[in-house]
């Protein structure tokens, strides 16, 4: 769903949200319409996520966000992404379970079980986030995705498809009774029922994030690290912190980019684009391919929401659980995480206590008076930099509108393979094809393809591959 709003600012981004689920928007929405900062909306509209994109995001997970203080007109990146554990722990080869997912004509390797679970880092950095930028009361932040679960979450189209690829993970130990009831996987327009995360938020609500490093939540995540053979240790949640930084910066197209280098590669790819907007729709194809050219691997089931005040101040949040391990905390359904299980942010010898790499990368565009005027992020592990690039690329270089660069078929280079959803210019997927790539031409849209969430000041724009949403305030 895209929003377009024809009075366009030179001063700030309109006041609003995009993010990956229509119940996530409406969280965030409802803390905006209350005075809510822009912080205090990404912590509702996320804790939301965690209720309502449970295939994609969850509590135990972690993320990386861009925040833009307008009143000191700064930006800086956030890191709660996971921390590897073993902290005071004897090093013992730890037991994980493989499988292959299918996704489109690929199969894609895994590791799960409880091994596979880093240390949650997205509840520390929701509340360093709130208290540092937030106005709202905690508890209020937290009533939006009570609300969500207490009710069941219904279960959108895109969301379903993944569901049918994951079914062997999601459907693991406590899986079953949440994804398939009955014995019946559950389908779009279904309701997800999870009662045991409406306690778990009513803890959350109560004791605050910190419960998951050193109160309720961490004791029972904890005791089933020890029952089921995991790593986490609680050295390793009391020393884990939340980390502010600096954002990577590049030049593009009379633009400031700021974000996050790591593993994102966005720093790096996008300053090597030539102009597109001269070029034919061949052409540009053949252009991105070069410039993207070099990435593959596995899939990362992440989401992002952006959210913008009336004040000017703007949050980029990404977050995700990876595929998820397969465990859930028993009674308060509660899905671990298995970034140790994804073998595209392993980089060498893992150290107890480090932070993994990650892909992801929120990012603003700032114009020459330092004023934000484009923010987006997006899902997708390695197809996230290319479905970012081509988003930016189509509103900063083509003058598309948000809608227009969301909605646009995309292609994805992995190894010699060409990855086309329908509607890719032809002519262009035929010069590749005479040169060294494989074109894979996709039946359909698909979330392989990436989901990207942005605000500009002409609009606003959510992913129609993920079920994602967008709303601007009046």
């Amino acid at each position: 769903m895209c929003v377009r709003d024809r009075t366009v600012s030179k001063q700030r981004l309109p006041a609003g949200i995009a993010a990956g689920h229509p119940a996530t928007v409406d969280a965030g929405t409802e803390i905006l319409e209350e005075g809510g900062t822009a912080a205090d909306a990404a912590v509702a509209a996320c804790l939301a996520s965690c209720s309502a994109e449970t295939l994609m995001t969850g509590l135990l997970g972690g993320g990386h966000a861009i925040y833009w203080d307008a009143g000191a007109r700064r930006a800086r990146n956030l890191d709660c992404f996971v921390a590897v554990p073993g902290l005071g722990a004897e090093p013992h080869e730890p037991e994980v379970t493989t499988l292959e997912v299918p996704f489109g004509a690929e199969l894609v390797h895994y590791a799960v079980g409880p091994a596979s679970c880093g240390v949650p880092g997205l509840p520390a950095g929701l509340e360093r986030l709130w208290q540092e930028h937030g106005r709202l009361p905690w508890p209020r932040l937290v009533e939006p995705a009570l609300r969500i679960t207490r009710a069941g979450a219904s279960l959108p189209p895109a969301h379903a498809a993944c569901l049918e690829m994951l079914e062997p993970v999601m459907t693991m130990n406590e899986g079953a009774r949440i994804y398939a009831p009955g014995g019946r996987l559950l389908r779009s327009g279904d309701v997800v029922r999870q009662p045991g995360l409406a306690e778990a938020l009513e803890v959350i609500a109560s004791e605050g994030s910190g419960s998951v490093y050193r109160g309720t939540i961490a004791d029972r995540l904890l005791e089933l690290m020890v029952e089921r053979g995991g790593l986490v240790t609680r050295q390793d949640l009391h020393t884990y912190e939340a980390r502010w930084s600096r954002p990577v910066e590049c030049a593009y197209r009379d633009h400031g980019v700021l974000t996050r280098a790591d593993l994102s590669g966005l720093p790096e790819t996008l300053p090597r684009l030539p102009p597109l907007r001269a070029l034919s729709a061949a052409a540009r194809v053949v252009a991105l391919v070069v410039a993207l050219a070099g990435t593959a691997g596995a899939e990362g089931h992440t989401t992002n929401l952006v959210t913008t005040d009336g004040a000017g101040n703007v949050c980029v949040l990404t977050t995700s659980l990876g595929l998820g391990s397969g465990d859930w905390i028993p009674g308060l359904d509660l899905h671990l995480n298995s970034m140790l299980g994804e073998a595209d942010l392993i980089r060498g010898a893992l150290e107890p206590g480090q932070r993994m790499q990650s892909m992801m990368a929120p990012t603003l565009a700032l114009d020459d008076q330092k004023t934000v005027a484009l923010a987006a992020g997006a899902a997708g592990g390695t197809r996230l930099r290319t479905a970012l690039v081509g988003v930016l690329a189509g509103v900063m270089d083509e003058g598309l509108t948000a809608e227009e660069a969301v909605e646009r078929p995309r292609f994805h280079p992995a190894g010699q393979t060409i990855n086309a959803e329908p509607g890719v210019d032809e002519d262009g997927l035929g010069v590749l094809e005479g040169q060294t790539w494989a074109v894979r031409r996709w039946p359909s849209r698909h979330h392989y393809f990436g989901g990207v969430s942005l605000i500009t000041r002409g609009g606003a724009a959510g992913d129609p591959r993920r079920s994602g949403s967008a709303r601007l305030l009046a």
